[in-house]
């Protein structure tokens, strides 16, 4: 399909906004929302025709109730080159990636997009198999964010922290075993941050890849933390020494 359908009033707010085609805006009748009537100002600008359906109307056509009352017909979501990413000279002398071995749940992966948006990282990077892609429930996780920022799919990612290394990065894999503490290293040059899965973590091969492997330390009685705090966690430690200086 060369169409998806966005759901939720940020999620739409930001596709409208962005650089993708926008093809009809569906909207819940008798919907009240007071941002709403910014989104159908936006559509009217953008000239994206807006059809009023009666709400479970719309929560068959997203596959879901929360939905916000608003849908968006719009091309799919369109994945960068890891090349792209990296022709950038900020990227290469002061860059922040968050790199994704193998994160399922799309909640997750949109709630680290939008960490990763947020702390002003140059992109994101996830695996083409065993991980979760780009779906309408992740960019509903992100609330919009993921149109602001590069998300790149790759087919391995042990060798795209090869490439990450060639260009100038330095790797820190998110372990709790690590005897490190995200808190006590240093975080300076270009930096590739590496969150494994909800369950495994990272995968040994990339393990081995990553140069320095940090943990958070943890005070309460649970073990690990969600895969989307710990990346959120370890985006704005880098954030907070760099604004440090």
């Amino acid at each position: 399909m060369k169409d998806e359908i966005i759901y939720g009033l940020n999620s739409v707010m930001e596709a409208l906004r962005g650089k993708r085609r926008a093809f009809e805006l569906f909207v819940a009748s008798g919907s009240s929302d007071r941002r709403l009537e910014k989104l159908l100002d936006l559509a009217e600008e953008k000239r994206v025709p807006v059809r009023h359906r009666d709400k479970r109307d719309i929560s068959r056509l997203c596959g879901t109730d929360h939905h916000q009352g608003v849908a968006l017909r719009a091309e799919r979501f369109a994945y960068v080159q890891l090349a792209d990413i990296l022709e950038s000279e900020t990227a290469r002398s002061n860059g922040l990636l968050l790199v994704l071995d193998g994160v399922q749940d799309p909640h997750n992966l949109g709630a680290l997009i939008r960490s990763a948006a947020c702390a002003g990282a140059q992109g994101v990077i996830i695996p083409k198999d065993r991980a979760v892609g780009v779906t309408a429930a992740v960019e509903k996780a992100s609330a919009g964010a993921i149109e602001t920022i590069a998300v790149a799919e790759v087919t391995n990612i042990a060798q795209t922290l090869d490439e990450l290394k060639a260009a100038g990065f330095w790797i820190y894999g998110a372990d709790g075993e690590s005897p490190i503490s995200i808190f006590e290293q240093k975080l300076t040059g270009a930096v590739a941050l590496v969150i494994g899965s909800e369950g495994e973590g990272i995968r040994p091969l990339v393990k081995k890849r990553c140069d320095i492997l940090v943990s958070i330390p943890l005070k309460g009685g649970v073990n690990s933390l969600n895969a989307s705090v710990a990346g959120g966690i370890m985006l704005f430690e880098v954030v907070r020494q760099r604004d440090k200086k």
